[in-house]
């Protein structure tokens, strides 16, 4: 399946001159699993849940720290959203060529529709790194949150920080 995928991201983020530290290990598709191979240990590693409003007319592609808490209802009157949910396997293939236990923000530049929105949680601005999988479960990759916005941004993807607070 064509798209960006392991190789290819790191082969964007060294092209682009985006400095990134990688950790290659067995495939994870829990937050529990990366805390058993000690992953969160190097840094802000986050979670990321890929949702859609009622009407699966929007997706969402939410990225935050491993141990904030989302409420979905306050989350959907904070980004002017009808009701979330967690999209199915079907949209996540279909938007952003994953499968679930691999999603990224990396995966919107999958988004051949340039729909996705990326909402990231503004407290990983203060982090120097965060920790995400580049649309690979074997491998976790940490660079400034900026970076992810911007290369995001660059795709014609729109981008939201939000205050989960």
């Amino acid at each position: 399946m064509p798209g960006y995928y392991k190789s290819e991201i790191y082969k964007l983020l060294t092209e682009k001159g985006i400095a990134f530290e990688r950790m290659e290990h067995e495939a994870v598709y829990t937050m529990e699993q990366m805390n058993d191979l000690k992953i969160s240990e190097r840094g802000n590693v986050c979670k990321n849940l890929f949702l859609r409003d009622a009407k699966g007319r929007q997706h969402f592609l939410v990225t935050a720290p491993e141990e904030r808490r989302i409420d979905l209802k306050r989350l959907a009157g904070q980004i002017g959203s009808t009701k979330l949910s967690f999209a199915s396997a079907e949209r996540l293939e279909k938007y952003l060529k994953v499968q679930q236990g691999c999603v990224s923000p990396f995966g919107i530049l999958n988004d051949d529709s340039k729909s996705v929105i990326f909402v990231a949680d503004k407290a990983l601005e203060k982090a120097p790194a965060v920790g995400v999988h580049p649309n690979d479960n074997t491998a976790t990759i940490w660079l400034p949150l900026d970076a992810i916005k911007e290369l995001i941004s660059e795709h014609g993807n729109e981008t939201m920080l939000i205050d989960f607070d």
